[in-house]
């Protein structure tokens, strides 16, 4: 049996980190060994991640296993997507510019402010009391 190609990439968003393998199936997309559906229960997450997928129109050929770990589902989905994205341009340098003007090989830099002293989070005051 002939060994399959398997494309890997890294994926960041917030304080989540994807480390994605792509390689030619019939669709199938499992996160941390768990089926798509079943470890991201919001449909706006999973419609996030298969965005890279449908611009490419590759969906239902390409199998996609991801290990997520660190930060919320919102931050691990947007990481996951970063990591196709990337593994994407891997498999085929000529998508790169359909996925580059998408936007979606761009990494979301925005983080988590840091707590403050004297504030309840980073920019939220405890509530004032006038008497």
């Amino acid at each position: 049996m002939a060994e399959q190609v398997q494309y890997i990439a890294t994926g960041r968003r917030k304080n989540s980190i994807a480390r994605v393998r792509i390689m030619s199936g019939d669709g199938k997309v499992t996160i941390n060994k768990r089926p798509f559906n079943a470890y991201f229960p919001r449909e706006s997450n999973r419609l996030i991640i298969m965005q890279p997928l449908e611009l490419v129109s590759l969906q239902p050929k390409i199998d996609v296993f991801a290990n997520v770990n660190g930060g919320g589902l919102s931050g691990q989905a947007g990481a996951v997507k970063l990591g196709i994205a990337r593994a994407l341009v891997k498999m085929d340098a000529g998508l790169k510019s359909a996925i580059k003007k998408a936007g979606f090989l761009e990494r979301d830099a925005r983080k988590r402010e840091r707590k403050k002293y004297g504030r309840k989070r980073a920019r939220r005051r405890f509530q004032f009391t006038k008497r």
